[in-house]
């Protein structure tokens, strides 16, 4: 296992993790009429769709 010879300075370490960012999830339009975004691979809360089917049933 590869271990480091010398400890990481505090500045080098921080350096390195200030690269480390959040990005925005990606949304998509949901096919009802309301055009909600949703993220991918979710149903929509507001209708209940997934792939154009229903899967939840809404009040």
């Amino acid at each position: 296992m590869a271990v480091p010879k010398r400890k990481m300075s505090r500045s080098n370490t921080r350096h390195r993790r200030a690269q480390w960012k959040a990005s925005l999830p990606q949304l998509t339009p949901c096919p009802c009429p309301r055009k909600e975004l949703v993220a991918p691979h979710r149903a929509c809360a507001h209708c209940g769709l997934y792939k154009g089917r229903q899967v939840v049933d809404q009040p």
